[in-house]
């Protein structure tokens, strides 16, 4: 029997699954099944490729080379079965859901003026959108659970088997509310910060080594109290009752920056400025719906510059 034919949807299903929890007991739980059923699925699909598709790493797994090279095929071919599926549950291929995942960076700024203009088209397709970190994202979109991602760039290592289409530009800011001692005419705003609660996004965010780099290009050490989040609507409402400083790109507060509520601090961040676009998979096909999407983003972009 040749490996093609003993590969099964069951083992594609356990390998996304795995590589996307980094665990094998998570997986497993995500799945229904148990520890040992996952693990030796994992070893049939070894078997088949001729070569282990994860390892061991530290207290969780890693995936191996050959099954990054196999990652790519196996979430075109799980995401493609779950659209035939779906496709025979609906009247017409207009319907199907387009999977978006977008950063906070463009949930507020470009996401609302986007889909506004893309209901005005009456594809008929339904719209899932899901928010979270890059990399969760990023790994979402590989598997085949999403269709596009909508933020800032990845780091290259992260971009192996997508594209990225450039739609603008944008930096981090240093946000305060309106009336932060901080705002005061004279204030050393580098000797002084590390005086407030200082919200920072996360280390798997995709704009932390700019802000990383700022601190450390500008001499000023890491405050004592930090506060790492990806959530903007707790950075919203911790601003407005508190002191406290949010490192965030400049897309997330641009409503509450042009009101009045916000302001950001007078620090020259342009070293901090990266491109955010549009991250898709090189070997996608896009519907009729999708393309229409992506010109909606496009105008709804546009019209922010």
């Amino acid at each position: 029997m040749s490996s093609i034919n003993r590969v099964r949807f069951r083992h594609l299903r356990t390998f996304l699954e795995v590589s996307r929890q980094r665990s094998v007991a998570r997986a497993a739980e995500v799945l229904n099944v148990s520890q040992p059923a996952v693990t030796r699925t994992l070893r049939e699909l070894d078997e088949a490729l001729g070569s282990p598709v994860v390892e061991r790493h530290g207290r969780g797994i890693r995936v191996t080379r050959t099954g990054e090279i196999f990652l790519r095929y196996a979430g075109t071919a799980v995401a493609a079965l779950n659209d035939g599926l779906e496709s025979a549950r609906r009247d017409s291929a207009a319907a199907m859901p387009i999977r978006i995942g977008a950063l906070p960076t463009v949930s507020t700024r470009i996401m609302p003026s986007a889909i506004s203009l893309f209901l005005r088209e009456e594809t008929g397709a339904a719209i899932k959108i899901v928010t979270g970190e890059n990399a969760v994202l990023l790994d979402q979109l590989r598997s085949g659970a999403l269709d596009l991602v909508v933020g800032r760039l990845a780091a290259p290592e992260k971009m192996t088997g997508f594209f990225f289409e450039h739609l603008y530009s944008e930096q981090v800011l240093f946000v305060v509310r309106t009336g932060h001692p901080l705002l005061a005419k004279g204030e050393d705003i580098v000797a002084r910060v590390g005086e407030f609660p200082v919200l920072m996004p996360t280390r798997e965010s995709v704009i932390r080594p700019f802000v990383d780099r700022f601190f450390m290009a500008n001499g000023i050490a890491l405050p004592p109290t930090v506060i790492d989040t990806v959530s903007d609507s707790f950075g919203r409402a911790f601003l407005r009752q508190s002191d406290a400083v949010w490192v965030i790109s400049a897309g997330v507060v641009a409503d509450e920056l042009s009101g009045g509520a916000f302001a950001a601090l007078p620090l020259d961040t342009g070293d901090t400025k990266g491109p955010v676009g549009l991250t898709m998979r090189t070997d996608a096909t896009p519907s009729a719906a999708f393309s229409i999407l992506l010109h909606t983003l496009r105008e709804a972009a546009a019209r922010q510059q």
